[in-house]
């Protein structure tokens, strides 16, 4: 499968990353300045979010099936979730006081950090606020008997895709 292409010119993807939680999804970034969601089964993206620029990395946060990062040419950080809002980042965040480039984006496995290098070999750290970092969702006693944590956070990106208009080429 070939990602999209603009004016049958191939632009650069940059970074391929599954989502930990449900593996028929996953994103990509690339030259074009978009983030775009895949699902292995459809030869286009299910949704495109330009950040009007390079985007060099993306990165699924370990705890959520929905929140994820990216970071752009620009040297911004963008955080998402998409259960939250569908279409638009929740935040967004200058990574570098000179404009460098940011390359790459990494999630702390246990605590709200994430870690961004630029161009110049400089690694900054965000500590992300409590209302973007809630950690994995616990089964509610009564009304999630039996499921794990796993089930949850699949149900919970099967909503956010059943929401998407989805046509299959």
């Amino acid at each position: 499968m070939y990602l999209e292409t603009y004016k049958d010119h191939y632009l650069a993807v940059y970074a391929v990353k599954w989502n930990p939680y449900h593996p028929k999804t996953f994103l990509s970034c690339s030259a074009d300045w978009t983030i775009k969601m895949w699902m292995t089964d459809m030869k286009r993206p299910i949704v495109t979010f330009d950040l009007e620029n390079q985007v060099g990395d993306i990165q699924w946060a370990p705890y959520s099936s929905t929140v994820f990062a990216a970071v752009s040419y620009e040297g911004k950080l963008y955080v998402y979730d998409l259960d939250q809002n569908k279409h638009v980042h929740l935040c967004d965040m200058v990574t570098t006081s000179r404009k460098q480039k940011a390359y790459h984006v990494a999630f702390n496995w246990t605590d709200p950090i994430i870690l961004v290098g630029d161009e110049r070999g400089g690694v900054i750290s965000f500590k992300l606020s409590n209302s973007l970092f809630r950690g994995p969702v616990e089964p509610h006693p009564e009304n999630d008997v039996g499921k794990t944590i796993q089930d949850m956070e699949i149900a919970k990106m099967e909503k956010y895709l059943n929401s998407q208009d989805k046509v299959v080429y």
